[in-house]
């Protein structure tokens, strides 16, 4: 699956726009965490363990993408936006959009 921010992909030309797709993926936060990340901006630092759960929950937007992409017959995805929001203080929401498309190389 191509996967793309821009309009087209590089390469390929578009041959069918089958429609939007959207993904949202909710991810719950570790308390634990939460506090030595607090600890970390107080005293300077990154918080790997918090990188490393942004990371995932981003790249699980994209596979829902894809996923949902492959079910309405397309091969790439073109303008993806990915989108985050904290919801109830301890969740995080990506929301991923981007049209679906058929390209062929050339």
């Amino acid at each position: 699956m191509l996967l793309s921010t821009t309009s087209e992909v590089p390469g390929h030309t578009i041959t069918a726009y089958k429609g939007m797709v959207i993904s949202q993926v909710t991810a719950g936060r570790h308390l634990g965490k939460d506090v030595l990340a607090g600890v970390r901006d107080v005293f300077g630092g990154r918080s790997k363990s918090l990188e490393k759960d942004l990371e995932s929950a981003r790249q699980q937007a994209l596979s829902e993408l894809a996923a949902k992409a492959q079910q309405i017959g397309a091969n790439a995805v073109v303008g993806i936006r990915l989108d985050m929001e904290n919801v109830a203080g301890s969740m995080l929401l990506f929301v991923g959009q981007g049209t679906a498309v058929t390209a062929t190389r050339g």
